[in-house]
């Protein structure tokens, strides 16, 4: 657009001088070689700008015909170039659709077309052409020569690391991220392999200059880096914890300052102060973290904050956490744990019922069978109380790949994960089991449906209550006893209005260590006449 409006500019110049020139004629002599020419203005301006056009055309004829091999070869160049570009990217979308055999073949003519060192995606499309054919230590020593071009350098690392990954070599596939993160700290394959790798040598602060390096170059979000730092400084503080105690108070203290609502960035930091006598700055740490969610091992440490208290002051501790997360099943069962450590059984009982109304899990059950063994010593309902808690759904732990572990870790035991451990429940056990209904006794009893009578079905014999001979009556016991026939509800709907009922025996003594029968167990299971287990 701007050489035509330039072409334009000039055009109309031109129009302009030339009309200008016409409208003030004269004349223009020349005198060359002892002769005399006489012309006008218009036609020597005519003559000057033809003479200048045909000096430049004879000049573009000139230099073309001078540049014409050049030109001929350069044009069956570019038609050989755009041939072999063409193979090229046929090629590349063959390898990525897995076809081989194509993908192969195009590789074979890109590289006619057009040398290598010109386009660095042939040795890319020759690597991933031998991954498709199986050719893995081709493809590997194709990987190993881009590591000497510097353009090729960091797809040459990333095809290593993946094949390192696929047979399992974790220590070469972490040597090639790291080679990579060191060269581009953006690429988040090569950072998260390498962060995996210091954390799993205990390299704490290195591990945080990566992550201060994602965060700069906005490879992760703000959120997720601080999540990150905390999880990598409270690792840091709990190593430090016995060696460096000034230090380990410092990270967990950042910790916690980054996620005030994380439990073992709180245990670490509170710890940490109390080892140094702040009790008052770590009790309001753990309180924070408490509020936010109340954690057992938060629990615990609050209310052993000073190991001089008597077992009354810890009660009293664990009754203002209690005041802090009302009506939370972990609050009555801190209340109900350190109650029983003060012998004050009834409290501990109230809180241990209190917790199971609340979440019907495992420890709760476990903890009202110790309160019923320190106070009563009754061995029956103790079992019965371990009966529930294996039936009953299991605390929650922190679980990270599968692994149930009692303390939290940084990393997965499994995978090297960072920040992999949660605070949940396990997976086994989550549901409950199909006939433990003891602690529902509003739930209704499902009812299975007898089968619709068959039209041919023989009727089923009415028990005669008449009088019967006493022979009869002999033989109908001795077959009794021999054989039981199933009564039916047509049986029971077949019995005359004025049948007489039939007393019950009486119940066998049980033994002095006999837990017997709940009572509430025995009365929801009499209506039951029928069982899947």
């Amino acid at each position: 657009m701007i050489r035509l409006l330039a072409f334009l500019v000039v055009v109309f110049a031109l129009g302009l001088g030339f009309a200008w020139l016409a409208d003030r004629p004269g004349d223009m002599v020349i005198t060359f070689n002892g002769y005399q020419y006489q012309v006008s203005l218009m036609v020597a301006a005519v003559a000057v700008v033809a003479v200048v056009a045909a000096v430049m055309i004879a000049w573009w004829l000139v230099k073309s015909l001078w540049n014409s091999p050049y030109t001929i070869s350069r044009y069956f160049r570019v038609r050989r170039r755009d041939r072999g570009y063409q193979a090229l990217s046929t090629g590349m979308i063959a390898a990525g659709a897995g076809d081989g055999a194509l993908a192969r073949k195009k590789t074979k003519e890109a590289a006619k077309l057009i040398r290598s060192d010109q386009e660095p995606l042939i040795h890319l499309l020759e690597a991933q052409a031998s991954l498709l054919e199986g050719d893995h230590e081709g493809a590997r020593q194709k990987f190993e020569s881009m590591l000497d071009d510097p353009e090729m350098r960091l797809l040459g690392l990333r095809g290593l690391y993946l094949e390192a990954e696929r047979l399992g070599d974790r220590n070469a596939a972490r040597h090639y991220a790291g080679r990579a993160a060191v060269m581009a700290p953006q690429l988040a394959w090569a950072a998260e392999s390498t962060l995996e790798e210091l954390t799993a040598r205990g390299d704490w602060d290195g591990a945080l200059k990566l992550v201060d390096a994602q965060k700069s170059t906005r490879q992760i979000e703000r959120d997720a880096a601080n999540r990150r730092r905390a999880v990598l400084l409270t690792a840091k503080a709990q190593s430090l914890a016995d060696s460096d105690p000034n230090a380990a108070r410092t990270a967990a203290l950042e910790a916690n300052k980054l996620r005030p609502d994380f439990a073992p960035a709180a245990v670490a930091a509170a710890a940490a102060l109390f080892k140094q006598n702040d009790v008052r700055r770590g009790s309001k740490i753990l309180e924070t973290a408490w509020k936010a969610e109340p954690h057992p091992e938060v629990a615990e440490l609050y209310t052993h904050a000073r190991p001089g208290d008597a077992v009354l002051d810890r009660l009293n501790r664990a009754k203002k956490l209690q005041e802090m997360k009302k009506n939370h099943a972990e609050s009555s069962m801190t209340v109900a744990r350190a109650a029983l450590d003060a012998q004050d059984f009834s409290t501990a009982r109230r809180e241990a019922e209190a917790a199971i109304r609340m979440d019907r899990r495992e420890g709760a059950y476990l903890l009202l069978a110790d309160i019923e063994e320190a106070e009563t010593g009754d061995q029956g309902k103790v079992r019965q109380l371990l009966a529930k808690a294996v039936r009953a759904p299991r605390d929650p732990a922190w679980v990270a790949d599968g692994v149930v572990s009692e303390r939290w870790a940084p990393v997965s035991p499994v995978t090297g994960r960072l920040d992999a451990f949660e605070w949940r429940a396990p997976m086994e056990r989550l549901g409950q089991l199909i006939d433990s209904r003891d602690e529902t006794p509003g739930a209704a009893v499902p009812v299975i449906e007898a089968l619709a009578k068959p039209v041919s079905e023989t009727p089923v014999d009415v028990i005669e209550h008449a009088a019967a001979s006493s022979e009869a009556t002999g033989k109908g016991a001795e077959s009794r006893e021999d054989h039981v026939r199933p009564v039916t509800a047509a049986a029971f709907a077949a019995v005359p209005a004025d049948a007489e009922g039939v007393e019950p025996a009486e119940e066998l003594t049980r033994l002095p260590d006999d837990p017997g029968v709940d009572p509430d167990d025995e009365a929801e299971k009499s209506p039951r006449r029928f069982r899947l287990f």
